[in-house]
């Protein structure tokens, strides 16, 4: 215990024999951790003489932040966009499962659905902290119903919406409530949408753009009223073309506010984007690169027919299709898969494969001052990997939520 009882008498972890990703490097450093979050041990020593209470022997590993999956629809064969009158069992269900992929905090994704749907699910479930019952649950993603019927994608046709009470009016009546939602994707070609965005973003609510057919000017103006994100770049939206590169553009705009960042989702499975986009996109704007994993119902599920919302969907081998058809509908890859496969097919370093999953969705959010880095005061997730980027245990607030077996 610190012998200076007045700054706190909670016990002190001290993880050694790890490497640190700080600074945006791995550092050969101990990590200290008390109350939950990361402890500056140069204040622990001069103003507290404080010390150790217990330690973890890291054998060599990296310690990253915890990851964050921005976009998930569910897995295990929970699917979070089926209306039940437990939901919230389904989203602790894959919550406790994702901690062996690294995930500490997610956002439960609900596609297009029905108004009773979303009046339904939304209120059950709250935005709270992660521990040993689960990775902590930041807010909703709400992926439709505002979308392109051209680009729909997956989502039911018959449930998509437009603005036609010219804007917030529009939510509520689809969403019944926009507590609890973090993030809301929408098309910024849909008439009254700018006033939309502006109204989300001033209300603190992620704004994406994505499953559209904007060009770019039209992108360009909902990122000057607050949009922040690309929903899954390159796929449900114009394929680049150097006329008019559509939403696509973003990443290279010299219209984007000073001071701002365009984060874009990347669905790093090996299936939903080529390689070579992976790295125009990393290599043109790698400060907004964002990992998502986007998996279905499926994701941890043998081959076969699931249920994806409204959808029917079928996995042949590691693709996830609308049943009876070629469209991609998510995908069933983990997030520590996703980041292994990017940073193969991209060639990026390890650190930046670790922050795309990490820092730069915290930075998306706007809770990088106590998520996605290790810097003190953080709260202390934790991800524990080896050399090959395999998840060897998993830490939320300090405390181990999941370790690898023997």
């Amino acid at each position: 215990m610190p012998s200076n009882k007045s700054v706190s008498d909670a016990p002190i972890t001290q993880f050694v024999n790890c490497r640190i990703l700080r600074d945006h490097r791995l550092q050969r450093d101990d990590l200290w951790v008390r109350d939950g979050r990361i402890l500056d041990p140069e204040k622990l020593f001069f103003d507290e003489q404080g010390y150790a209470d217990k330690r973890v022997d890291c054998e060599g590993s990296i310690i990253a932040p915890g990851f964050i999956d921005t976009q998930i629809n569910g897995g295990y064969g929970i699917d979070f966009s089926q209306a039940s009158d437990d939901v919230s069992s389904g989203v602790s269900f894959v919550a406790k499962k994702i901690l062996e992929h690294g995930v500490t905090s997610f956002c439960p994704t609900l596609v297009t659905s029905p108004p009773a749907v979303y009046h339904k699910v939304l209120p059950q479930v709250k935005v709270h902290n992660g521990g040993k019952h689960g990775a902590g649950v930041l807010g909703f993603h709400l992926e439709g119903p505002f979308i392109s019927a051209e680009k729909k994608g997956a989502h039911p046709e018959k449930f998509l919406r437009t603005f036609r009470l010219g804007g917030l009016q529009d939510l509520m009546e689809a969403y019944g409530s926009l507590d609890d939602v973090a993030m809301v994707t929408l098309a910024p070609e849909l008439a009254s949408s700018q006033s939309v965005v502006r109204e989300l973003s001033q209300r603190g609510v992620t704004v994406s753009l994505g499953h559209s057919v904007a060009n770019l000017s039209q992108a360009e103006e909902a990122v000057q009223h607050g949009a922040s994100f690309i929903t899954h770049l390159f796929n449900a939206m114009l394929p680049f073309h150097h006329r008019d590169p559509g939403i696509v553009g973003l990443l290279t705009s010299d219209q984007v506010p000073a001071g701002r960042t365009v984060y874009y989702g990347m669905i790093a499975d090996g299936i939903h984007t080529n390689p070579a986009a992976l790295r125009i996109a990393h290599r043109a704007h790698p400060a907004g690169l964002v990992l998502v994993t986007d998996a279905i119902t499926a994701m941890g599920l043998p081959p076969g027919r699931h249920t994806l919302g409204q959808q029917v969907i079928e996995i042949q081998g590691l693709h996830a299709y609308v049943a009876g058809t070629k469209t991609l509908c998510g995908s069933i890859a983990t997030m520590d898969m996703c980041i292994r496969h990017f940073k193969q097919a991209s060639g990026c370093s390890v650190e930046e494969a670790l922050e795309a999953a990490s820092l730069h969705p915290a930075q998306l959010l706007g809770i990088n001052n106590k998520k996605g880095n290790l810097d003190y005061g953080s709260d202390a997730d934790l991800v524990l990997l080896d050399d090959g980027l395999i998840v060897k245990a998993t830490y939320i607030s300090g405390e181990e939520v999941w370790r690898k077996g023997p």
